[in-house]
């Protein structure tokens, strides 16, 4: 049996926290332990991609709760991520079961579910992570790339720019949250052309600027099918981007053998007898 299964099996007589993933598409990626999570809570937090969604999820449990309000233009990212931690260890701390619903993958680009579960667990709490459908996922689906086959690179945009990462151009790179690009503060919804001529200027140290890039933005409703633009790595500064939309660059050079390595692969398998 699942351990979740079991954690829901035993009602919890203190407060406890389950972090669950909703999905990307409405409905159609939403798991039965998931759902069990969320009929069964006391309270539900909701950091879903639109109102209709949230609508959705007050057909499971009447007490749904959005985090949305809590963004503002000109406030920090990170300040609000705090406040939502905050909301939901108050409701732990009170002795409820409290299910923190997000879209897509709880874990992926959600710092206040991490931090969650840790301050929970720190002050004794039962608190877990259940996965959900990503943008990742779904990416690959439509885009029909299979990250075993040249390899994939995961990148938040900003930190291409603010550290010295190595790119692999003979595999996909897949750059999230580019639409605000070179943002130090967490309070900015996008930046400019001028930001993302520097991530261009960036790029064309590992690719021509005549090389593809794919812009993705995947589906969140079951009426509407994944948007993908194409252009050229020169054209990405002048082309604006939704905060929903990803950018993917396929390899831009041939796989290179690792002869050495090969070599001694050979000697291996031939000494135990392999080959």
């Amino acid at each position: 049996m699942h351990a979740s299964s079991l954690r829901l099996s035993n009602k919890p007589s203190r407060g406890s926290l389950a972090c669950v993933g909703l999905g990307m598409t409405l409905g159609s990626h939403l798991t039965p332990l998931a759902r069990d999570h969320i009929e069964q809570a006391d309270v539900v937090f909701a950091a879903l991609s639109d109102h209709i969604v949230e609508m959705w999820l007050q057909r499971m449990n009447q007490d749904v709760r959005s985090l949305q309000p809590y963004y503002a233009e000109g406030k920090s990212r990170l300040k609000t991520y705090k406040e939502w931690v905050d909301l939901m260890m108050a409701e732990v701390r009170a002795g409820k079961r409290v299910c923190a619903v997000f879209y897509g993958h709880p874990g992926i680009f959600a710092w206040s579910t991490h931090k969650a579960i840790e301050v929970a667990r720190a002050e004794g709490f039962q608190a877990f992570m259940e996965p959900g459908i990503s943008a990742e996922d779904c990416l690959y689906a439509d885009l029909g790339i299979d990250p075993g086959r040249f390899s994939c690179q995961h990148f938040e945009a900003s930190q291409l720019l603010f550290y010295e990462h190595r790119i692999n151009p003979a595999g996909y790179v897949v750059l999230w949250q580019t639409s605000v690009v070179g943002d130090w503060s967490l309070m900015r919804l996008e930046t400019g052309p001028a930001y993302r001529q520097l991530l261009v200027d960036r790029l064309s140290q590992d690719y021509p600027l005549d090389h593809e890039v794919i812009i993705y933005y995947g589906a969140t409703l079951p009426i509407e099918q994944a948007k993908i633009r194409r252009l050229t790595l020169r054209d990405l500064s002048d082309t604006t981007l939704a905060p929903q939309e990803t950018v993917v660059l396929a390899p831009a050079a041939p796989l290179r053998p690792n002869l050495p390595m090969r070599e001694r692969l050979a000697e291996l398998d031939k000494a135990i007898g392999f080959a």
